[in-house]
């Protein structure tokens, strides 16, 4: 599969998520399918995108909360896992890109050097820790139409939900995000607020 493909099938369901990225290529693909003040591409700060959708998803239980990840940031931060099963949040889907390499730093390139490689590429199993970990829902996916069917039903169930799909490592067309990372942050939260006004008024916001 293509990352591009998979945030293209599901880009269309996002529009009244909370959605937080890891940073570098799959913040820039969501971005060049067009940018929403609910996306936060979360840069600089590797391994916790799961950890900042949480907490969104615990203050806002009635907001599907989208965490698209990598399986470099996964591996960073395996506590975050143990942390959602605990707490479990209903609302939360943890989209899991496993492109087996560090992808964002050069890994992915012709003749990329070994050492960027990541365990995912050795045979861990990040679907398996994660239910390892205690979240129930989490499957490991390899085709699209599969992907696709796994991300929806997240989105429309009422259960944590972790995908963990298997994509080529592949730069995206750009790298290009032209949304200043403080304006992000400010915008991003005025977005949740204006979605908590709405739901709070029932939709009259």
């Amino acid at each position: 599969m293509k990352r591009i493909d998979c945030l293209r099938a599901i880009y269309p369901e996002l529009e009244d998520c909370a959605v937080v990225t890891i940073m570098g290529a799959v913040a820039a693909e969501l971005y060049s399918l067009g940018h929403r003040p609910n996306f936060f591409y979360l840069e600089h700060a590797m391994g916790l995108a799961s950890s900042v959708g949480l907490g969104i998803a615990l203050s806002q239980p009635e907001r599907k909360v989208v965490v698209i990840d990598g399986d470099g940031s996964v591996l960073m931060n395996l506590g975050g896992l143990t942390t959602l099963a605990r707490y479990a949040p209903r609302n939360l889907v943890h989209l899991v890109f496993d492109n087996e390499v560090l992808l964002s730093v050069g890994g992915g390139a012709p003749g990329g050097f070994k050492w960027f490689t990541t365990a995912t590429s050795t045979g861990s199993d990040l679907a398996a820790i994660a239910r390892g970990a205690g979240i129930r829902r989490a499957q490991l996916v390899r085709e699209l139409d599969d992907f696709t069917e796994a991300a929806l039903d997240g989105l429309k169930g009422d259960e944590l939900t972790c995908v963990v799909a298997k994509v080529d490592a592949e730069m995206p067309a750009s790298f290009l995000i032209d949304v200043h990372m403080l304006e992000n942050r400010f915008e991003f939260a005025r977005a949740l607020q204006r979605m908590q006004a709405k739901t709070a008024t029932g939709g009259t916001t």
